[in-house]
């Protein structure tokens, strides 16, 4: 039998939109990253890209710009993303933050031991343990850190690596347990998040469809005609 790892490499991303990847294949900039990360927060990716491209084309990506423009300029630029009041408050600050420690550069932070960084990012107002995960792991290639977010959540519960209380840290070091060396760990968030899209919806999941399946217990469970827990 293949393992989780194995099965995940087969995964094509092929018409999935990551609104992180594109902008950091375009632009290089952390700090770029991070709006957009902000920005992806429960909403579509479309949705966090027509925000990003509106806030660069209004008021522009970086620390100084976005310091000094007026609060309601960036919510009205945001707006497509949904709440935009906090979106904006909160990228405001990070402007500020980023500024006033760091002189607008996050390289001379990103730089630093990955798990110093990481502590540093979650001492920052409006930087929760999942952005800091995904920024880290977009620009600090050792880093040992696979953010979850709602659909790997869902889906490591569906295949039983974890507990169905199990928590952000728990299902992460699980995660990372079982993919280090084997499969990059961004590659891998990456194709978690594409087979909980397209396969292991919250309803009426495409078990006999998706490529985890011969290592998933909810799938085998359905197959077997078991009640299997969600």
């Amino acid at each position: 039998m293949a393992s989780l790892a194995e099965l995940l490499a087969r995964v094509d991303l092929g018409g999935e939109r990551f609104v992180v990847s594109s902008i950091r294949r375009r632009r290089r900039d952390p700090f770029k990253v991070l709006v957009g990360i902000v920005l992806s927060q429960n909403t579509s990716d479309t949705n966090a890209i027509r925000a990003f491209r509106r806030l660069e084309e209004r008021v522009g990506v970086d620390p100084e710009r976005l310091a000094e423009a007026p609060l309601e300029v960036i919510e009205d630029a945001v707006r497509p993303a949904g709440l935009y009041k906090r979106r904006a408050w909160v990228i405001k600050n990070l402007a500020r933050v980023v500024l006033e420690r760091y002189g607008g550069d996050l390289w001379s932070l990103l730089r630093k031991p990955w798990r110093e960084a990481r502590k540093e990012l979650l001492g920052i107002p409006g930087i929760g343990v999942k952005t800091a995960d995904v920024l880290l792991a977009n620009f600090v290639s050792e880093a040992e850190v696979l953010a979850v977010d709602t659909h790997i959540n869902r889906v490591s519960k569906r295949l039983g690596i974890v507990g169905p209380r199990a928590g952000y840290e728990e299902i992460s070091s699980r995660l990372i347990e079982l993919l280090r060396g084997k499969i990059d760990l961004l590659e891998a968030h990456l194709k978690l998040i594409a087979v909980g899209r397209r396969y292991c919806k919250p309803r009426r999941p495409r078990c006999w469809e998706c490529p985890l399946r011969e290592v998933c217990s909810y799938a085998q469970a359905r197959a077997a005609g078991d009640d299997a827990p969600r």
